[in-house]
């Protein structure tokens, strides 16, 4: 059996590798359009490793995120990569904020979340000492790596294995119902009995290109961040993050620690004016002009103008970017910053402007699509691989 995944960042890798593991006889592909795999959403991330607070019990998050979590760890652990158990603060500043870390806790401990604790203000300061808030969830368990030294590993095991890896293969549709082939854009076709499609910022119109169905589409949200400067990098030793607010669609400014004692701070997110928009000058005519024919951004736009438009202030102004930080790290100015890579959110919305919470995952035929898979996307990769393999019908 010839099997071919398409897209090369962290997702792809880890399901072309683990089919090549678990499947010795058969032909393995992978495609990836760039000219080198994990560019984009892999090596553009914070490089958490999350431990499954956030995610609704039951969902597809919730479940894959705990196991791959665990997954992942270990495979850092085994392959010596770069990992660190520093733990997650999530603070609740005032007590407006309490009864939302109260349904966080429920959360994290139904989806059991390991070492999970409530702390009050001497337990986070004895955490996080130089950190400000009323009471936090403290996961111990969270950790951070490095998402794209994670990729490089999984790619040589793939090959070691037998797979194969083509970069510069740009992919515009797959053809077929039991059998597939992959087209590219020069026209040439790869015969397949099996596809699985991981194209992140591209999922939407793969699927398009190939008659499935053209809802969600992916809508690219810029997240851009700062770090703190060397004289103030001591003052975090993990992840500090806000009690997210259920009527928005994203986590808030954090301050995260790097792998390479980095401390970022951010994300914002505001919408990206081309797929690959990392910066505020890139634009894309041609991907503007998709967007705006599809109702869902304009549903969206119109319910998080407010969220939007705060957003974009923020991106206007070092110092209201910084002011959100300085609520969970007193004292924190724009003098204490500098500029970092941004990254591209592929960020799925349904037709009536709601966002994709869930991961969504598809099968029609001899193809498997990922429609959705934001974060914990890289946190989740080699569970999501597993289960991605298994709707294949490659289990086993």
């Amino acid at each position: 059996m010839k099997c071919v995944v398409v897209g090369g960042g962290i997702l792809g890798i880890a399901t072309a590798r683990q089919l090549a593991l678990a499947r010795p006889g058969d032909e393995v592909m992978l495609l990836e359009r760039e000219p080198e795999l994990a560019l984009h959403q892999t090596a553009r991330n914070s490089g958490v490793i999350h431990a499954g607070v956030y995610y609704p019990p039951g969902s597809l998050k919730a479940r894959l995120c705990r196991r791959g979590a665990e997954l992942m760890i270990g495979y850092c652990e085994a392959n010596g990569l770069p990992l660190e158990l520093c733990g997650k603060v999530v603070v609740a500043l005032d007590e407006h904020e309490l009864p939302r870390l109260d349904e966080l806790e429920r959360r994290a401990t139904a989806n059991g979340v390991p070492g999970l604790r409530r702390v009050d203000t001497d337990g986070l300061r004895a955490i996080e000492p130089h950190a400000a808030g009323i009471a936090a969830l403290h996961s111990p368990r969270t950790a951070i790596t490095d998402f794209a030294a994670v990729a490089r590993a999984m790619a040589t095991e793939l090959e070691a294995a037998g797979g194969k890896v083509r970069t510069g293969a740009d992919v515009v549709r797959m053809d077929g119902g039991h059998n597939a082939s992959v087209v590219l854009a020069d026209g040439e076709r790869v015969a397949a009995d099996r596809v699985i499609v991981c194209a992140g910022l591209r999922a939407d119109r793969l699927a398009r290109a190939s008659g499935a169905a053209d809802a969600p589409r992916i809508v690219p949200f810029r997240g851009e961040y700062y770090v703190l400067a060397p004289h103030r990098r001591s003052e975090v030793r993990g992840l500090i993050y806000p009690v997210p607010d259920p009527a928005l669609p994203f986590l808030g400014i954090h301050l995260t620690r790097r792998v390479d004692g980095a401390v970022l701070v951010g994300p914002n997110a505001v919408p990206a004016l081309a797929l690959e928009g990392y910066d505020r000058h890139t634009r894309s005519v041609g991907d503007l002009a998709d967007l705006a024919r599809w109702p869902g951004g304009w549903r969206l736009a119109r319910r998080q103008w407010r969220t939007g438009l705060s957003e974009l202030r923020r991106s206007r102004s070092v110092d209201r970017f910084v002011a959100a930080a300085a609520r969970y790290l007193p004292g924190l100015t724009a003098a204490d910053v500098e500029p970092a890579p941004a990254g591209v959110r592929a960020q799925a919305v349904d037709r009536d402007g709601s966002l994709v919470d869930d991961f969504r995952l598809e099968h029609h035929g001899a193809v498997t699509w990922v429609r959705n898979a934001p974060s914990p996307a890289a946190t989740s990769s080699l569970a999501l691989a597993e289960e991605l393999i298994e709707r294949a019908g490659l289990a086993g």
